[in-house]
């Protein structure tokens, strides 16, 4: 371990005295670039276009673009990037991780990588996590971008398909990172390649990596639509789990945050709801519905976990303490702790498209990010991403005071120890900027600081659209903020005039969070750039994090020190180290989770790419489809043959195969017995198949032109492709739900989940070729089709209008006649008729 450690600081010397050589060749460049006139220096994009398609490698361009960058931005922008800033756009361009100090001027930095990557033509994506950053950078730098004959896009939420396309269309566009993956799956979901918005995904440049590659690598995206739930069995759940005791009908484990009922809460339930057996297979339902009413009334608290704003519940990111627009808890949570609210309960919804941000960002051709705190993940950056992590040195030494925790036995005396040092602070005119981990204990702290008759700004969930302006004075003489963990990432709080000499920003923090990343960026506030500057946290017995991972050994500690006293306080080392390791456990289990989302997303992710890309192929095809769409009846037909014709002859179902033709391919009349009696099966196919051409190409005469041929083979597949797959999803969810109690038999949950999902996309290829073989010849064709969205849903994070055809390319929506007869085969492909299967009566 001790040569592993060794290797990696040795390796990041190597890197950074690499770095520094390269950034001393483009200083050597700066005074060339200063003599240029501006048309001169602008004149220098296209130059460096024209060597890039004459063979250039962007590595060859880098000195001289970097150069070029750096005396814009100082003629733009007025500022002058420094060596270490160079240093660590180099580090971006080689799709790596630089991580640079708050007030080390990150988004400069991405300016030059930016630039230089723009060259290649192919598009370069800036990603923020929250629109403001998005917009603000997207302005400010834009103007550097632009002086330099580059263009600018800014994709949010609330732009149309058509100002999206031409966002994405520019050389450099700024995005969130929701807006970048909900754009791909509804790429995916269109039918027409004039409603796609994305090009290829070339470069990305992620601010606040940690946070997006991270803490949100847990939460997939999703696109969802209406499922046919009843919302009023929420309530009755609800008003039955509200009578409930802890400990006699309910038990709750604290640190795995699982609740359960006891054998008398089972009781009391199979009573309330008039069943015998509350598990038996029948009352499935009634068991989802009791279990996540459980976790709403006991687990899920308000003002930590989410707030209650104009009738809504509003989600609380437990990383940034911001409202998750648009986002809702799923599986049913949601609506329960909207009837635990006493709110209106909205309908469940169906999961039509999803994608996990680790999946996501993975399909760029190059990704790198920035960030203050990466180090303590580098791991998980370096194995799931590739992306290598280097500590980049501050441009002026820091000399920030952090000081060691104060451990408290109470909340109650912890808070009155903050709050004291809250008001002495404030009097001495040092600003103060505390960070609470929930809102509930900002609004709390906010409550002791107004007895106190304490002055103060309070930054959380409730009115984050102040943020900007709120950070802005937190460096004001005097000034104290109390801020959830939202407090100002990707902004920096300046220090205001007498600040210095008072000792620069205080950074008090209430809490330790889960993340030793999270308690870092709090105190990397103060300390900016050289500043002055302190940080101290606060702990008691009574937190989560230590009632949850570390209060026995630090309590025998406490009994050693014979510390019985309320105000009683421990500040020592040790103590700061406990804490870190409760920490490292946390982060350790955390990471577990999210890599063990990305092996289950990673099965999804290789069925998505199979039919995204398949389905991509059909939309952009200019040519006839005949070679895609007979080969799905060629499949369709040797499946059902060998199917009907295993084992000896006398058991051959050839009456059976009579049905299939009849229902799927050809009129009833059209086929019989004696046509398969005395043939082999490779004959029976050969025969089947010539009259699905036959029928083929007397469909395809009906058509006047080859566009309109072309159309209608789009139209079939599309629809039947886009149904299946939307089921498909939701089945994937379900078996994702069920399989982790495979563990019980003493089988491995991951890999039955690759076995049955592998078996159920086969099974959904072989029920849509089916499908589209059945559509296409038994369907009455249509002059004029339209394609049809099947999959309109709405992201489960912010929803955003589906793409829309304009008027002047609808066309008349196309006629599928069918219906389908007791005796036919049924369309889900099992074999049976309809009336056996699908059409059995409910």
């Amino acid at each position: 371990m001790a040569n592993f450690l060794k290797q990696l600081i040795e390796n990041d010397k190597k890197d950074l005295k690499r770095l520094g050589h390269m950034a001393d060749k483009i200083d050597k460049l700066a005074p060339q670039m200063s003599e240029l006139s501006d048309e001169e220096l602008k004149q220098k994009t296209e130059e460096f276009k024209a060597r890039y398609a004459k063979g250039e490698t962007l590595d060859d361009l880098l000195f001289e673009a970097f150069a070029v960058v750096r005396e814009a931005a100082k003629r733009v922008l007025g500022l002058f990037p420094y060596k270490v800033q160079m240093m660590g756009g180099i580090v971006l361009h080689e799709g790596g991780i630089p991580e640079m100090k708050t007030g080390e001027g990150k988004t400069l930095t991405a300016t030059m990588p930016v630039y230089l990557n723009a060259l290649s033509g192919e598009g370069v994506h800036v990603v923020t996590v929250n629109e403001y950053l998005s917009t603000r950078d997207a302005s400010e730098m834009g103007e550097l971008y632009n002086f330099l004959g580059l263009t600018v896009g800014l994709n949010i939420n609330s732009k149309s398909s058509d100002e999206k396309r031409v966002a994405y269309a520019c050389d450099i566009t700024y995005s969130t990172n929701n807006e970048l993956g909900f754009d791909y799956l509804r790429d995916n979901m269109v039918v027409y390649k004039e409603q796609m918005v994305q090009r290829p995904l070339n470069f990305a440049v992620v601010d606040e990596v940690d946070s997006i590659l991270i803490d949100e690598a847990r939460t997939p995206l999703i696109i969802s639509g209406q499922a046919e739930k009843s919302t009023a069995y929420y309530t009755r759940v609800d008003n039955f789990i509200k009578t409930l005791v802890e400990e006699e009908d309910y038990k709750i484990d604290v640190q795995s945050k699982t609740i359960s009922l006891t054998e008398q809460g089972i009781t009391k339930a199979e009573k309330n709801f008039d069943v015998s057996n509350l598990y038996d297979i029948e009352n499935t339902s009634l068991t989802h519905y009791i279990d996540q009413s459980l976790r709403a009334n006991y687990i899920m608290l308000r003002d930590i976990d989410y707030v209650v704003q104009e009738g809504k519940v509003l989600i609380v990111d437990q990383f940034t303490g911001r409202i998750m627009d648009g986002r809702r808890y799923s599986d049913g949570l949601h609506q329960a702790i909207e009837a635990k609210e006493g709110v209106e309960i909205e309908d469940e919804t169906k999961t039509m498209a999803n994608i996990t941000f680790q999946n996501y960002f993975r399909m760029y051709k190059k990704l790198s990010g920035m960030t203050g705190t990466a180090k303590t993940e580098e791991e998980e950056f370096r194995e799931i991403y590739n992306m290598q992590v280097i500590q980049i040195p501050t441009n002026k030494p820091i000399i920030r005071d952090d000081r060691a925790d104060l451990l408290y036995p109470t909340l109650s005396s912890k808070f009155q120890a903050v709050v004291k040092d809250i008001k002495e602070r404030h009097e001495n005119g040092q600003p103060v900027l505390v960070g609470t981990v929930a809102v509930e204990t900002s609004e709390l702290l906010s409550d002791l600081l107004t007895k106190e008759k304490v002055p103060h700004q309070v930054l959380n969930a409730k009115n984050h659209f102040k943020e900007a302006e709120i950070i802005m004075n937190a460096g004001q003489k005097g000034a104290v903020t109390i801020a959830t963990n939202m407090a100002g990432r990707g902004t920096d709080i300046r220090l205001g005039a007498g600040v210095r000499e008072a000792g620069g920003l205080a950074v008090i923090g209430t809490e330790r969070h889960e993340s030793r990343r999270i308690d870092n960026q709090l105190r990397g506030r103060a300390g900016r750039q050289g500043d002055p500057g302190m940080s101290q946290f606060y702990l008691s017995l009574e937190d989560d994090l230590m009632k949850r991972f570390g209060s026995e050994r630090i309590k025998v500690f406490l009994d050693r020190m014979k510390l019985e006293d309320e105000d009683a306080v421990i500040q020592s080392k040790m103590l700061s180290k406990q804490v870190e390791s409760a920490q490292k456990r946390v982060e350790g289990n955390n990471y577990d989770t999210r890599k063990n989302v990305l092996q289950y997303d990673d099965v999804m992710r290789e069925q998505r790419e199979v039919i995204y890309k398949q389905r991509r192929e059909v939309i952009m095809s200019d040519v006839d489809l005949e070679p895609v769409l007979l080969g799905m009846v060629e499949r369709t037909i040797g499946r059902y043959v060998d199917g009907h014709t295993q084992g000896e002859k006398k058991n051959w179902n050839l009456e059976g195969l009579v049905d299939f033709v009849g229902s799927t391919i050809t009129h009833e009349d059209a086929i019989s017995f004696a046509d398969f009696e005395n043939k082999t099966p490779e004959e029976m196919k050969a025969f089947i198949y010539d009259k699905a051409k036959a029928i083929y190409e007397e469909k395809a005469e009906i058509l006047s032109s080859e566009e309109q041929l072309i159309e209608f083979q789009k139209v079939v597949i599309l629809r039947v492709v886009d149904t299946k797959w939307t089921d498909h999803i939701d089945a994937m969810d379900q078996l994702r739900e069920s399989i982790g109690l495979r563990a019980y038999g003493q089988n491995n949950p991951l890999v039955d989940y690759q076995t049955e999902g592998y078996d159920m996309f086969n099974n959904m290829v072989g029920s849509i070729e089916y499908e589209v073989t059945r559509l296409f010849m038994k369907s009455e064709i249509r002059q004029n089709v339209q394609r049809e969205q099947v999959a309109q849903g709405e992201a489960v994070k912010p929803t955003v209008e589906q793409g829309q055809v304009s008027n002047d390319e609808k066309k008349q929506p196309i006629r599928v006649d069918e219906k389908i007869g007791r005796n036919d085969l049924c369309p889900c492909g099992s074999g049976k008729k309809y009336k056996n299967c699908h059409g059995k009566p409910s």
